[in-house]
């Protein structure tokens, strides 16, 4: 069986030492960077990089630099690493297309834990269909591309996200925590005005489309072709 590729990126040796041992022991191949600047040319260079784990604080460039840019171009499963626990911090990871944030100090044992959890399920969701289209909306997940009554609009991954699940849910009334827990993948019960600021955002983008989005006061949204 083929060894899946993970990109390690850290600029403490030691750090990468330790992540890079508790992986291999799991048959997974490490590729390793020291910066942010590093860790895109290896990204760019080999395109077979199944997961990346990713610290936030590094020279040159930080890891929400490297993650904005990685996400201008594909959708392989991050992991965040931080000596930083703030909860705006995370928001800000969840909204720039994280999959999963992880404390320092944290078990590497866990973190392979959660490794294996990510590569399970990107590899069931790449099987399923690609292709959503209701009310005048095309999506290509795959292509990660969206045409409302055949022209182009530009999302960010979280609205992408946001629309696919409307999309994959409609006509079904879904509260702000469902919402939360499924395109943020992270259970989180905190403000949920992170859902009314995306779904403002991405009913704009959608144009008269955008009604389809309807508000339930006082729960959530529903999507209605």
């Amino acid at each position: 069986m083929e060894k899946r590729k993970i990109l390690v990126v850290d600029d403490e040796s030691r750090m990468r030492k330790l992540v890079r041992d508790f992986l291999q022991r799991e048959n997974y191949e490490v590729l390793e960077a020291g910066d942010g600047s590093e860790a895109l040319d290896l990204f760019f260079s080999d395109k077979e990089i199944a997961l990346i784990i990713l610290d936030v604080m590094m020279p040159k460039m930080d890891g929400w630099q490297v993650c904005r840019e990685i996400r201008s171009y594909s959708k392989v499963p991050i992991i965040m690493l931080t000596a930083k626990s703030d909860e705006k911090d995370e928001l800000q990871g969840f909204d720039l297309g994280v999959d999963e944030y992880i404390s320092k100090p944290f078990s590497p044992r866990i973190l392979v834990a959660r490794v294996e959890a990510i590569l399970r399920r990107t590899a069931g969701a790449a099987g399923e269909d690609q292709i959503l289209e209701a009310g005048g909306i095309r999506m290509d997940k795959a292509a990660h591309m969206v045409q409302v009554d055949g022209k182009d609009v530009e999302l960010s991954y979280k609205e992408f996200e946001l629309l696919s699940y409307f999309l994959e849910n409609r006509g079904i009334a879904l509260s702000r925590e469902k919402i939360l827990n499924n395109v943020w993948n992270y259970d989180y019960f905190g403000d949920a005005r992170t859902i009314d600021t995306h779904v403002k955002k991405l009913r704009s983008k959608l144009g008269g489309r955008g009604e389809q989005i309807k508000t339930i006061w006082g729960m959530g949204y529903k999507f209605e072709a």
